[in-house]
This record gives C-alpha cells, structure tokens and sequence, in this order.
C-alpha cells in the first residue's frame, strides 16, 4: 500500500520541536543553539513549503506567517523576495534565526554607536542551507536585500515572538528612525495538523 503524502509534516515537526524548546527554556544562548539545529533539518529539503507562501510581490518582499505560538514565544515566517527587493536598516528587538530555503541574500552589517545603527562596511551572503542569528546581545540591526538578478529567494526566520506584532524601528533613506510594525502578507495559515489520510490509512 503507498503511503499517502503528507508534503508539510517536516514543518508540523519543526513546530512541535521548538514548542517543546521553548517549553523547557528561556535562555537565549540555548534556544539560538538547539533553535539551529531544529531549523538546519527543516532547511534540508524546500518540498513542505507550500506555493501560496512562496510567492513574490511585485512592488517589495513579502513576509508570509507559517506559524505563531499561542502563547506568542515564536513565530515562522517565509521570506519571498524577488530581484533588487531589500529590507530598510532595521533591527528585531528579540532573538531570531534566519535560515535559507531557496536562492540567496545579502545582508548588510550594522553595529549600534551612540545608540544609533552605523554601517560596519562588512557584508555577507546566505545560501540555501545557511542559518544565521540576531538578537539584541549578539547583533540587531541589518539590512537584507536579494542576492539574485533573476528568480526567487525564500528565507525561512524562527523568532522569539510573534514578530509582526512586534513593536521595532527602521532607518529610511534619510536615516531618519522610524517605529514600525511589520505585520504579515497572509490572511491565512497553512494547515499543518490535517493528518486524517495518514490516520485513516494506519500511518501515524
């Protein structure tokens, strides 16, 4: 008997695995650490995406929530970004973790002087598989933009809140601080607990 396919089971336990992390621990170094290595196994193949939540926007990147907690101690988001789409200067003011699905990105490197972001002239570039970290005691403030001239690129990022109701501040091109909110581009979540195929056939 074929199995039937259950194409976003790698997220649904990703979920249950950091629920499980940030059940047992509020400590930053520890949930960035153990976060990783839960999100380095989702990264291994991008199939569980689903396609809704992998489309780019015409006029700017695109922030699609895949998961919130209930108690908000972490959210899933992808990250769609379409050629020369970039991200203001802008810090998370929680711990996160930034990992790429498909494609690449490039983030420039910010450091905090005076209290006020200043470029550190350094910059890096993730790929598919690369997973990094932010924080406001390991670093907060970037900016990211696509590191492709043609074609999709997805970030998947795992936060310490539910970040788009996260009150955070962005540089705009005058280098003027502004509050923002990000919110979302998705009106709805996909569905990660419909296991009814997989139960009705005895596969658990």
């Amino acid at each position: 008997m074929n199995e039937p396919t259950d194409t976003i089971a790698p997220l649904r336990r990703f979920v249950v695995a950091m629920t499980e992390l940030v059940a047992r621990t509020n400590d930053e170094p520890t949930l960035l650490a153990e976060g990783r290595q839960r999100l380095a196994h989702l990264l291994a193949s991008d199939a569980w995406l689903p396609a809704a939540f992998s489309q780019p926007r015409d006029d700017r990147y695109a922030q699609y929530l895949l998961h919130a907690d209930a108690l908000e101690r972490f959210s899933v988001v992808s990250f769609v970004w379409g050629p020369g789409q970039r991200t203001p200067v802008h810090d998370h003011t929680v711990w996160g973790l930034v990992g790429m699905l498909r494609g690449a990105e490039r983030c420039d490197e910010y450091r905090l002087d005076a209290g006020r972001p200043v470029p550190t002239g350094g910059h890096h570039v993730m790929r598919a598989g690369d997973i990094e970290a932010v924080s406001p005691t390991v670093g907060d403030w970037h900016r990211v933009s696509s590191a492709l001239t043609a074609g999709t690129s997805i970030s998947i990022h795992v936060y310490g809140a539910n970040i788009g109701a996260v009150r955070r501040h962005r540089l705009d091109d005058q280098g003027v601080m502004h509050d923002f909110v990000s919110g979302y581009d998705s009106a709805v979540l996909p569905n990660l607990w419909d296991r009814s195929a997989a139960v009705r056939s005895g596969v658990c």
